[in-house]
Formats: C-alpha cells, structure tokens, sequence
C-alpha cells in the first residue's frame, strides 16, 4: 500500500497557498462555533492557527501564553468567551477578513 501524506500537513499546505480555502476554512470553523459544534470548531481552529499565525503568534497578539491557547482549542479545553472572542479577532484582522452573522 503505497504512503499517503498526513492529513494535517495537506492542510497546511492548502491553507498556506490557497487564499479562498484559507478564508473558507476560518469562515468554517466559525460557522461550527455559532452551531453549538464547539468540538469540531476548536479541530478546525486549532488546524487553522497552525497552518498560518501558530500558537507563538497568536500568543503574541493576543497576550495569552502559547500553552493556555493550545490547551483552550485542545479536545477537552473549555475557553472562557472573552479569550475566545479575542483569538477570533485576532485571525480575522490577520486574514483580513470581516465575518458577520446573519
């Protein structure tokens, strides 16, 4: 059986050269966050930091350590809304993009 690459690392890749897939993919994990999926929202935010601004820089921008990010978006996290509204900010002014809820 030939290898396949892992899936995390397409998405890396994906995210790092593809601009719409990248929006797409904030706008996604999002969209799971205001549906109650908040399991699903954190994989997929958690995916997201990775491939583009990492924890390190999230951490800066947002003056929350590195390890309090990464363990608030882990499987069993529970971030407080302030924090979580705070890292939205900060990936969207990244993104330069501006999601509104309808």
């Amino acid at each position: 059986m030939p290898l396949t690459r892992d899936f995390k690392e397409t998405i890396r890749d994906r995210v790092q050269h593809d601009a719409r897939f990248r929006k797409e993919l904030l706008r996604e994990g999002l969209e799971a966050m205001l549906s109650g999926e908040i399991a699903l929202a954190k994989t997929i935010l958690r995916d997201y930091i990775n491939a583009t601004v990492g924890f390190t820089g999230l951490a800066e921008a947002t003056q929350i350590p590195p390890k309090s990010l990464m363990r608030m978006l882990s499987a069993s996290g529970n971030p407080r809304a302030a924090n979580l509204f705070e890292i939205v900010s900060v990936l969207q002014r990244r993104a330069g993009v501006r999601f509104h809820v309808r």
